[in-house]
């Protein structure tokens, strides 16, 4: 899948497939796609990794090379062992830090495990094909919705009840993207974000952890 192929995806959800009288520009459609696939990456981002060196003495590492990130998900410390060591970590602006007894020594690897944005362009994207009907139904909700706003107390040659048509199938869409995107999200997923153990156990009303 590819822009111009999604594009024509959320075309045929609007109805708008007339190439000689369009109602929504490439341009607009485009914008509007974009909105659909950042709410898509805060939900389901794209799963990347790399690695950081640290310096001497020093706990924190930049993630400012991290381009289009989301989210840190995990990070391993040292690297190289099995099973791997995940250690905890916390994230200020573009500062992590390892939260390690001892600082590191420098030029020890650290593996990072991050979200970042989807993309989607002329010739390629990053989507998932099961989410591809998803961000297509969220962008034509959102095309319908501002076509619905800006054509209210307006003449429309379709009747001056086409706004109203636009804004009900746009939230009704609308409501059908954000359930898409709560089902599939990262945040209600039952496996655990962080792949390292918890200094301690969580409190638990059924189990005895013992001593």
């Amino acid at each position: 899948m590819n822009l111009p192929d999604m594009r024509t995806r959320v075309r045929r959800d609007l109805h708008d497939e007339d190439s000689q009288n369009y109602r929504w520009s490439d341009t607009e459609l485009d914008r509007h796609l974009d909105r659909a696939l950042r709410e898509l990456s805060l939900a389901v981002p794209r799963e990347a990794k790399a690695t950081l060196t640290t310096s001497a003495g020093s706990r924190d590492l930049s993630v400012s090379t991290l381009s289009d990130r989301v989210s840190i998900e995990a990070v391993e410390f040292p690297t190289g062992q099995y099973p791997p060591s995940y250690v905890g970590f916390s994230l200020w602006n573009d500062t992590l830090t390892l939260l390690v007894e001892a600082a590191p020594s420098g030029g020890q690897n650290v593996n990072v495990y991050y979200g970042r944005l989807h993309t989607l362009d002329a010739s390629s994207s990053t989507i998932p094909p099961a989410l591809e009907d998803l961000v297509a139904t969220g962008a034509a909700a959102f095309a319908a919705l501002e076509w619905a706003s800006f054509a209210t107390n307006r003449i429309n040659a379709g009747g001056q009840d086409v706004w109203r048509d636009y804004l009900t199938w746009g939230q009704e869409a609308l409501a059908r993207f954000a359930k898409g995107l709560a089902r599939h999200s990262q945040k209600n997923a039952v496996r655990a974000r962080r792949l390292y153990r918890p200094a301690e156990p969580k409190s638990s009303q059924t189990t005895d952890w013992g001593p």
